[in-house]
């Protein structure tokens, strides 16, 4: 079993997110995890979906401020084993190059 997730953890600032956000993501280190952060959010790894709502709510938790929304996508593929990598190498596979776009210089 392989549980996938997408965490996005917002505080209410006027200011930059970045102190509190790089709060949640140090949170993560707590648990049995892979994660990777992107702009936008955190892709979470974990062998039993139960691990990636733990890691959640300590990632929301560890956020300080009045107000704190948190977002939480999960993928439990209960029966298989596919790593996240799998699934993008599978997109990049379908589309004969990387995932990404080409930008112009």
């Amino acid at each position: 079993m392989t549980a996938t997730a997408f965490l996005a953890v917002s505080p209410a600032t006027d200011g930059s997110m970045a102190p509190e956000v790089a709060k949640a993501v140090a949170a993560l280190e707590e648990f049995p995890v892979e994660y990777e952060t992107t702009p936008m959010g955190t892709i979470l790894e974990a062998d039993d979906v139960a691990v990636v709502f733990e890691a959640a709510a300590a990632a929301h938790e560890a956020v300080g401020g009045d107000r704190v929304g948190t977002f939480l996508k999960v993928d439990d593929k209960r029966t298989s084993d596919e790593s996240a990598q799998a699934k993008v190498d599978a997109v990049e596979d379908a589309l004969g190059r990387p995932a990404t776009s080409r930008r112009k210089e």
